[in-house]
């Protein structure tokens, strides 16, 4: 369903982009508060079902492949679809897929439901690229890209208090419970207020001035593609890290106790919640000086990877306090790396075809982050999690290097107007 632009400003107020970006980024927020449900109650879950750290490693990796494929498919779905019908099936599909975890028995049925909540939780990052892509013109787009950014970090930061309260108030199904539920009424919201952009009269042309929209293969076949989907390979292991895998690291290395994770555990993801900010607010000013709108993006994404070099240093921690510390610099420095890379997809892509490039870039991006996980499981129980995070920050170096040496000017059939 379509309104006119009159009916967008009555139901949204003047500026109905930022509206629309607010709504995104709750979905966000809920998305990802959903995902790190887990990883809150893992070590209640490990003593519950018996579980050790490998087979932990096999629960959050059926949560990775499920992901790491419907991220194409989800992408394909949103353009299809468009993104108010697409976003809201895939909603309530991981608010259902979620609170089935309070059903689980043991590790292998609790996989199960990770596989099916990673199979409908894929289309948020996609859908919030299109979003940006429809609405934003380019200078905007880093600040609304950063935004809906911030939901993935805010939905981290608040799982440790609210899932450890519902563990210590209820048990461990309660949170998988409320945290779905939280998403079932947003989807609710979703369908009720969104409106995808009355056609011809987007912010920016939709097709940049192509007869039609790019296909799959022309994507694929595009060294912009490329440009993006290597470094998100590279870079996506080190959030997936954060996320899956420091409350287990507090316990494991520091022996701290739940009500210690709940207080400790947030604070990376608000650091990230600032390098999303970041990651808005320095291309425009960067473009302001004289750089191009694609160097704006490189040199965000560079500096992002050199702070890499605060969580590397971990294994030089003498405290918890230390360690949490350099965690807060790594959830800074992958938000700003991240959000440069995902606004690209929106830079250099046209509003029909940005679904499914973003869904493509972010499979190459978890195929990265579920190889990695698996490195975890095999390694951090006999090597420590020491040289896994030094690891960690020299792919994110890597990655800037090859966004240097790849991303040039897009094609002509590829590009969105800029």
């Amino acid at each position: 369903m379509q309104v006119s632009d009159n009916a967008q400003r009555k139901r949204f107020g003047l500026a109905p982009r930022w509206w629309i970006i607010a709504l995104i980024t709750l979905g966000t927020i809920l998305n990802y508060l959903a995902r790190s449900t887990l990883s809150v109650a893992a070590p209640t879950l490990k003593t519950e079902f018996g579980m050790t750290t490998e087979q932990y490693s096999w629960v959050v990796l059926a949560f990775q492949a499920s992901y790491t494929v419907m991220q194409t498919v989800a992408g394909a779905v949103l353009d299809a679809l468009g993104t108010r019908i697409g976003f809201f099936v895939f909603a309530i599909g991981w608010a259902l897929s979620n609170m089935a975890h309070a059903f689980a028995t043991g590790w292998m049925s609790l996989a199960a439901f990770r596989a099916m909540l990673g199979a409908t939780e894929a289309a948020a990052i996609p859908a919030g690229t299109k979003t940006v892509a429809q609405w934003f013109p380019p200078k905007e787009r880093p600040l609304a890209t950063s935004l809906f950014q911030m939901g993935t970090s805010v939905g981290n930061m608040i799982a440790p208090p609210l899932v450890a309260f519902c563990i210590l108030a209820w048990n461990w199904q309660a949170a998988f419970l409320v945290t779905g539920a939280l998403s079932l009424v947003w989807a609710g919201v979703w369908w009720l207020a969104y409106r995808d952009p009355v056609e011809g009269k987007q912010v920016a042309p939709a097709d940049g001035g192509a007869a039609k929209p790019a296909t799959r293969s022309d994507v694929l076949r595009s060294r912009s593609f490329w440009a993006i989907a290597v470094p998100r390979f590279l870079a996506e292991p080190a959030w997936q890290t954060f996320n899956f895998f420091i409350p287990l690291y507090l316990v494991a290395v520091w022996k701290l106790d739940l009500k210690s994770i709940a207080l400790w555990a947030w604070l990376p993801f608000l650091a990230a919640d600032f390098g999303s900010l970041a990651a808005g607010l320095l291309p425009p000013w960067l473009m302001a000086s004289g750089r191009s709108m694609l160097a704006s993006r490189k040199i965000t994404m560079t500096l992002g990877s050199l702070c890499m070099v605060g969580p590397a240093c971990i294994g030089l921690a003498t405290s918890p306090e230390v360690a949490i510390a350099l965690f807060c610099v790594g959830g800074f420095a992958h938000q700003l790396l991240n959000g440069a890379l995902i606004t690209l997809c929106a830079d250099v892509f046209d509003s029909r075809t940005v679904g499914t490039a973003s869904g493509m870039a972010g499979t190459s991006a978890w195929v990265g982050g579920m190889l990695f996980t698996l490195l975890i499981g095999q390694s951090a129980d006999v090597l420590g999690y020491n040289p896994l995070f030094v690891a960690l920050a020299g792919l994110d170096l890597v990655a800037a290097a090859v966004l240097w040496g790849l991303l040039r000017n897009p094609a002509p059939g590829l590009r969105r107007a800029a």
